[in-house]
């Protein structure tokens, strides 16, 4: 099975109103292209699952900063908006709905999503408003709340090395949210950095296996 393709082809499936969770961390390991791309086609109403949205500051939009941007985010999951001013400026006006989750939580939260658990206890956020709405639980004396899983239409996925089959490598910190965002959505994008021959990475080296992946986009920098 062929899975290399182009962007446009890439997201032909990606709806107004789509889940999507996006891979990165502290404005690191983002799938940028495929973001850029999907701004440039305009799809709206999107709710993003992603670790931050912290490229605010940057002198130039990338990352997630387009979607905002642009107006096409609906609800953002996310474990931190400091970086961000527009999260502030759009969940203040009423046109953003803002989840924000203890980043522990939002990583167990995707595992669970991936691996078919209905979800888990966990103490963190207890007491505080991050408990609003959740069960609570006594457990051996202390109390835990109930977080569901979380699964997604789309992953967006960056990867520094990938074979046709999608047998993938990350750089530094990109690798803490990319592959176990793979494991939780319907159709995995991966955008890598650089295409390899199958068999040039070791087995024992691959971080995320291809069986996770979809389709792949070749790209080594975002095209502003």
């Amino acid at each position: 099975m062929n899975k290399i393709t182009t962007l446009e082809k890439a997201i032909a499936g990606v709806t107004a109103g789509s889940t999507i969770m996006v891979g990165g961390f502290g404005g690191f390991g983002i799938p940028g292209n495929l973001v850029l791309e999907t701004a440039r086609q305009g799809i709206g109403e999107l709710t993003i699952i992603s670790e931050d949205f912290s490229d605010g500051y940057r002198y130039y939009e990338r990352g997630l900063t387009c979607l905002l941007s642009n107006h096409l985010v609906k609800k953002a999951i996310i474990s931190y908006a400091g970086g961000q001013p527009r999260i502030t400026e759009q969940k203040f006006s009423g046109e953003l709905d803002l989840e924000l989750v203890p980043q522990g939580t939002l990583v167990e939260r995707i595992r669970a999503g991936g691996s078919g658990i209905g979800g888990f206890y966990t103490p963190v956020g207890v007491g505080t408003i991050v408990a609003e709405g959740k069960e609570c639980r006594e457990i051996d004396g202390r109390l835990y709340l109930f977080e569901k899983p979380l699964h997604a239409d789309y992953a967006y996925i960056k990867a520094y090395k990938a074979d046709p089959r999608g047998n993938a490598i990350f750089k530094y910190n990109s690798i803490s949210f990319n592959p176990i965002m793979a494991m939780a959505a319907d159709t995995v994008i991966l955008e890598t950095e650089e295409l390899v021959a199958l068999g040039e990475i070791e087995p024992d080296r691959v971080q995320l296996p291809g069986v996770f992946v979809d389709q792949i986009v070749v790209q080594k920098e975002v095209a502003l």
